[in-house]
């Protein structure tokens, strides 16, 4: 009897060695995945401009013909968004959900400016679909190509200062939301922010 006790005693403690093991290399391996997988954040593809730099000033009407000038020094001190779209981009529509809870939740730094080019007609017949009208809508080609736009959906976040902070291809509440995070750390895009922190780990 006793030396059955003392067997199922040291299988028991086998068991919780072998347990401990098991979980620790499951939670190296989680450690590898997790910096594998790290939040990627939008992908910048831009030829003409960088984080940094001063954003393309520019004097433009709104679809209503309402004057607005995109690029330089704000007043208030409000950083501005710039969201390129089309009627036709099938993920543009699936993000505009998005854009409504950023403007509700970021309105007290961030304004959004909707932009696009092409028919107006197309467009306002968008804005009634979508009920966009609180967004202020700009169609403008020389506001894509001075921005370097080449894919949509496409963002630019500009700050109070004119300058371009962070942009990148949104397909994404994560990749917005990723332009965001970017502004209140100081980097250019996500991307930067995780290699800082691996090299500064390593």
């Amino acid at each position: 009897m006793l030396e059955a006790l003392i067997v199922s005693n040291l299988l028991l403690w086998i068991a919780v060695v072998v347990l401990g093991v098991m979980v620790f290399a499951l939670v190296r391996q989680i450690g590898v995945l997790y910096e594998r997988v790290a939040p990627a954040g939008a992908l910048m593809v831009n030829q003409t401009l960088r984080p940094g730099d001063v954003a393309p000033e520019l004097e433009l009407l709104t679809i209503d013909d309402k004057k607005i000038r995109v690029g330089g020094v704000r007043d208030p001190a409000r950083s501005l968004l710039l969201f390129f779209l089309a009627p036709d981009c099938p993920v543009c529509k699936t993000l505009l959900p998005v854009l409504f809870s950023a403007q509700k939740e970021e309105s007290q730094w961030l304004d959004i400016v909707l932009a696009s080019d092409g028919p107006a007609e197309q467009h306002r017949k968008f804005i009634e679909q979508q009920k966009l009208s609180r967004f202020t809508y700009v169609l403008s080609e020389i506001l894509g190509r001075s921005y370097g736009v080449g894919k949509l959906p496409y963002s630019v976040l500009i700050d109070e200062h004119g300058k371009v902070v962070t942009m990148g291809i949104i397909n994404s509440r994560e990749h917005l939301e990723s332009l965001f995070e970017a502004k209140a750390r100081g980097v250019a895009s996500i991307q930067e922010y995780v290699q800082k922190y691996h090299a500064e780990s390593t």
